[in-house]
């Protein structure tokens, strides 16, 4: 990597190998002053991913899901039950394809158009997961299936359909506390489409 001149990699690490790829990067650092000095940092490598809101602004309501995460329940999550956006790791596929496929997986609903947010790195010092934001509107006839995830690949996911204002609270009194979704709700209230400005109460 040569792209900026004031870093010099010096040693790559594999250090774990698992359900994703674990590293300690050995490198030199021109600070601002012009010193060098040598840092290591391990990275966490787990691919990038895609995040959807499906919108119904009709009835004022969005789609959301439930999951258990062990990592928030060890760190001070009451359960663990996260309420989140649907989202899912790219693999082979472009963020457009990979949302569309996370949507139809884990809520059952097929998405018309999508309008793409925004990309965001959510964890950059440790995690190198570059994650693409989407939004879509639906209506009760695309929800074509049960939704709930992959039971194979161990997800057992509830669907939630939220009126939008109820979901904005939760944002504010902690029972969202997933970044993604948060972000992706303050968007759809502040420019999107339960912004005051697209009309919608």
């Amino acid at each position: 990597m040569d792209r900026n001149p004031g870093v010099v990699v010096r040693d790559v690490e594999l250090t774990s190998r698992g359900w994703h790829v674990l590293r300690r990067t050995t490198f030199d650092y021109r600070r601002r002053d012009g010193r060098w000095e040598t840092q290591a940092r391990e990275t966490y490598d787990r691919g990038n991913g895609a995040v959807v809101l499906p919108y119904d602004t009709a009835r004022g309501c969005v789609l959301l899901t439930r999951q258990f995460r062990y990592p928030a329940y060890v760190n001070d999550h009451p359960d663990g039950m996260l309420v989140e956006a649907a989202a899912g790791l790219l693999d082979a596929d472009d963020p457009v394809a990979a949302v569309r496929r996370e949507a139809a997986e884990e809520l059952g609903v097929t998405l018309g158009p999508l309008t793409h947010v925004l990309d965001a790195y959510m964890s950059p010092g440790s995690v190198t997961e570059r994650l693409h934001f989407f939004a879509a509107p639906y209506t009760p006839a695309d929800r074509t299936g049960a939704g709930g995830g992959l039971e194979e690949e161990g997800e057992d996911i509830e669907v939630l359909e939220l009126p939008f204002a109820e979901a904005l609270a939760m944002t504010r009194d902690g029972r969202i506390a997933d970044g993604k979704t948060v972000l992706l709700l303050q968007w759809a209230a502040l420019d999107g489409p339960f912004a005051p400005a697209a009309g919608v109460r």
